[in-house]
């Protein structure tokens, strides 16, 4: 009998080990954010003695319901900065966990349909470029050039006046990243706890010493909640309240169709963006439902209007059939900019507040935080979002500024 190779797909890609009684660290959340945490902590600074605690399983919230867009135009300095860091990494992410999680750098545009769209758009290409950011200023015929299907004469609606364009854009395989980053972190000793919901914290004076779970405590050296629209809350447990509002927000794909959508576009004024999916489904997203809640679904209007506004610019999609929807929930701050850093509570951490921009910035937001969890010092790309900026007025005001809130 001949030895047999490896399969290529094994029936796990990482260990489900039993919680131990205590870790350095224990990283709350097991979503993009906490994955590539956990993973920066082993790789960067050599802590593998760290556990993911995840109530559901691996990447089953926000991580598997976003729609993979990848970014870093941004505005401000500070938004840029982290997430032009975030696109360099996911440049060489593939190569580095040997994992093809088919990042696509198909670009992306933000059209303007108004003059001051248009300002707006010119702006941040501006400012983008001053940052080293690739971002360039195109005419309604240059966007055409870039996606063909896209209506862009002078006659309808909401005209596209031009866009902002960024090449080095695209998407990814938001599971597949999972995948790879959680088989990374096992294979450097982290332990990945699926089933394991936290329901409160040990303390010890004014320091947070460990976690209490429905699979027992668990003690640690540093805790970092990385739980996005469930942060609030769990924050709450530990005695810290921060200025998080959850939101849902939808999504949806249509039916399969041969490939004919070669880039990403964004709309904030009919607010919906739209891309094609590696196997063919159109993916939509529009914004937030305005209420606050933790149900991952949303409101019928919020689909419908989002997609009247794709068949106005895409008319070519008047008769495709939508296939799913869903909805995950959204952590937002006051000023549309995540926190990661300290709280009040000595060795309790957290990364949140990303709104609707978290899978973008998922490699630098685990590369941060890992910093912080390891040194108990901001990293310099992150000390900007401390929560402190909320009581110096320090904020980083991203509210529109990126010119569509996705």
């Amino acid at each position: 009998m001949t030895d047999r190779p490896p399969p290529e797909h094994p029936d796990f890609l990482w260990r489900n080990p039993e919680p131990r009684s205590s870790y350095d660290v224990v990283v709350v959340g097991g979503g993009g954010h906490g994955l590539a945490t956990a993973y920066y902590l082993a790789r960067n600074h050599g802590i593998t003695n760290v556990a993911v605690l995840e109530k559901g399983w691996l990447a089953g919230g926000n991580m598997a319901r976003n729609t993979t867009i990848i970014r870093s135009n941004y505005l401000w300095d500070e938004s840029a900065a982290l997430y032009e860091h975030a696109l360099k990494l996911w440049e060489r992410l593939p190569e580095e966990l040997d994992y093809d999680f088919l990042f696509s750098q198909r670009g992306v545009l933000n059209l303007a349909h108004t003059l001051q769209d248009v300002r707006e758009g010119v702006r941040r290409a501006s400012a983008n470029r001053l940052n080293g950011v690739d971002a360039e200023w195109l005419e309604p015929d240059q966007v055409a050039e870039v996606c063909p299907i896209l209506d862009v004469s002078p006659h309808t609606r909401h005209p596209v006046l031009g866009a902002t364009f960024q090449p080095r854009a695209g998407i990814a395989k938001h599971d597949h990243v999972a995948w790879a980053l959680a088989r990374a972190a096992d294979a450097l000793g982290v332990d990945l706890i699926q089933g394991c919901e936290v329901t409160g914290f040990l303390k010890d004076g004014d320091r947070v010493v460990g976690v209490e779970t429905d699979r027992g405590r668990i003690h640690a050296g540093r805790v970092g909640l990385a739980a996005a629209g469930h942060s609030s809350v769990l924050a709450a447990r530990a005695g810290v309240r921060l200025p998080v509002q959850s939101h849902p927000l939808q999504a949806l794909v249509s039916e399969l169709h041969e490939p004919v959508h070669p880039t990403v576009v964004m709309s904030n004024h009919v607010h919906v963006y739209v891309s094609q999916a590696h196997k063919g489904e159109l993916v939509m997203g529009a914004g937030v439902d305005s209420y606050n809640g933790y149900g991952q679904r949303g409101s019928f209007h919020v689909i419908e209007r989002q997609m009247a506004a794709a068949v106005e610019l895409f008319p070519v999609f008047a008769r495709a059939h939508v296939l799913r929807t869903w909805g995950g929930i959204v952590d937002v701050t006051p000023d549309a900019s995540p926190i990661i850093g300290r709280t009040p509570v000595t060795d309790l951490y957290v990364n949140c507040g990303w709104g609707t921009g978290g899978f973008k910035a998922t490699p630098a937001a685990g590369w941060t935080f890992a910093h912080t969890l390891a040194t108990g010092d901001p990293h310099p790309l992150s000390a900007p979002f401390a929560l402190e900026r909320f009581t110096t007025g320090a904020l980083i005001d991203e509210h529109g500024a990126a010119a569509v809130a996705h």
